[in-house]
């Protein structure tokens, strides 16, 4: 039976995605405006970079909603293994978009531009509202994929920080390279752990066994219940980062009663409820039977 509680917070997710898509969009509108009006190169490629993002946003949003449909006769798992896709394509729209922020600001280090910098100001004051309200709205969010969005949406806070900071100092002082240097260090800075985001979804695609999960000390759980001889087909692995599934073949000694495979069976069902698997499968054999999944 389905927790309401959690439907609720899945519900306030797809939200939270949705909300900072519209926002993002428009931004991104007013932006490729403010970029015409200021003269600013650096802003009007942030324009596009933003709408970049809105397409990712879009697309989180979609997949997060479509990865809540139930299992049917084509996915028997559900579809939760969509939002990790929206995780994989936002990671690599996120790593492209760096890749291009860096080809424009390296070579602005040997040919530093003069922008308007009170309207980069304006622009840069509304850009942390609006995505420092974006960002906060998504975090909220426990998904990978979320967090894959609140990558982005921390990467262009922090890059409106910079241009405020910059166009502040440039009302003084005509440092221009200040504006490079500065866009080259949060994109590192965002590229790096963006990296590290795309390693987990990897390894999410590969079915590795989740992070939180010590497979040898579980493993070792199960052959200390009462009666358990030996398992086989341990298999831990996880739908979206979330939600993990188990499957495993338990041994019993042959002169084990249904009762006894009954009580082997409750007990392990108790010792995994408490980890946060969403589908666990616990087949219990006796030693004299057949199974050709036993390795010899």
């Amino acid at each position: 039976m389905a927790n309401p509680h959690e439907n609720h917070h899945v519900q306030k997710g797809g939200n939270d995605l949705l909300f900072a898509f519209v926002l993002n969009l428009a931004f991104a509108a007013i932006e490729i405006a403010g970029g015409l009006w200021t003269n600013s190169l650096a802003i009007l490629s942030d324009s596009l970079h933003d709408l970049g993002d809105s397409f990712s946003l879009g697309t989180a949003w979609f997949l997060e909603r479509y990865s809540r449909k139930t299992h049917d006769e084509k996915y028997s798992y559900g579809y939760r293994r969509f939002s990790v896709l929206g995780a994989l394509i936002n990671t690599v729209v996120l790593i492209g978009g760096s890749l291009v922020i860096l080809s424009e600001a390296i070579p602005r280090l040997l040919r530093p531009e003069a922008p308007h910098a009170y309207g980069m100001a304006l622009l840069a004051v509304l850009g942390i509202a609006v995505n420092g309200l974006a960002a906060m709205r998504v975090s909220r969010n426990r998904s990978l994929n979320a967090r894959i969005v609140a990558w982005h949406l921390m990467e262009d806070l922090l890059g409106w920080i910079a241009v405020l900071i910059v166009s502040i100092v440039l009302m003084f002082k005509e440092i221009y390279i200040l504006d490079p240097i500065l866009s080259i260090l949060i994109t590192a800075y965002v590229l790096f752990n963006v990296v590290k985001n795309l390693h987990k979804t990897l390894k999410l695609f590969l079915q590795a066994v989740p992070e939180e999960i010590d497979f040898t000390t579980l493993k070792s759980a199960i052959l200390a219940v009462d009666r358990v001889k030996s398992i086989h087909h341990l298999h831990v692995w996880s739908l979206d980062g979330e939600h993990h599934v188990l499957t495993t073949h338990v041994v019993v000694d042959a002169e084990a009663t249904m009762k006894d495979i009954q009580r082997v069976r409750g007990e392990i069902n108790t010792l995994l409820a408490g980890m946060n698997f969403e589908h666990t499968a616990v087949e219990v054999e006796c030693e004299n039977d057949t199974c050709r999944m036993r390795e010899e």
